[in-house]
């Protein structure tokens, strides 16, 4: 009988995330795993596999997170120029914030992994999609609430607006944020 996990699975999920979105995929080792997360490398891999799986797993809690907090900010009063504009300001304002710019975990992962890696990209589309789904209802609701016009197509919409999101994730990494905060006010004049 093998022993009882002493972590909690999230935190070390959170604390592996951390890790591979700072130094990407290739450059995470398993030391630097098992620093970030302060579980002994076999103990580790014994938990959650192999480093790629564990990488998958992560992907997954960030695109989890990335929704649940993209919800909650959209939720909030506002019209939903407002609110989107809130939204794109938080993740580049996040990432300005931390002490190395990290950009986007997907966007990064897709740009190292998805061109020659079947599963990466499979990740990366299933994290696209929920956040255009989690903005198209936000859109739909603002063309329900009058505040979008009618014309306006709430998918076609959200990809654009994540389109633009995963832009501004990867130019965050050098840019200020009064350029950063100029494109997304220009992306939403289209609202």
């Amino acid at each position: 009988m093998g022993r009882p996990r002493d972590f909690e699975t999230d935190t070390v999920l959170e604390r592996a995330m951390e890790a591979f979105w700072t130094h990407g995929y290739a450059n995470t080792s398993p030391a630097l795993l098992a620093e970030a997360t302060g579980i002994g490398k076999g103990s580790l891999y014994n938990a959650f596999g192999s480093k790629r799986e564990l990488f998958d797993q992560v992907l997954s809690y960030y695109d989890r997170a990335g929704t649940e907090l993209a919800t909650g900010v959209l939720a909030e009063p506002g019209t939903t120029r407002e609110r989107l504009r809130a939204w794109m300001r938080f993740a580049v304002d996040t990432d300005l914030a931390q002490p190395v710019r990290r950009g986007c975990l997907v966007a990064n992962t897709a740009l190292e992994l998805a061109g020659h890696d079947a599963e990466a990209n499979r990740a990366v589309t299933v994290a696209q999609q929920h956040m255009v789904e989690t903005l198209a209802a936000r859109i739909d609701r603002g063309r329900r609430d009058g505040d979008v016009p009618a014309e306006i197509d709430p998918q076609a919409y959200a990809e654009f607006i994540v389109n633009t999101i995963a832009g501004l994730r990867v130019i965050a990494k050098t840019a200020d944020s009064a350029t950063l905060h100029r494109i997304i006010d220009t992306a939403l004049t289209t609202l």
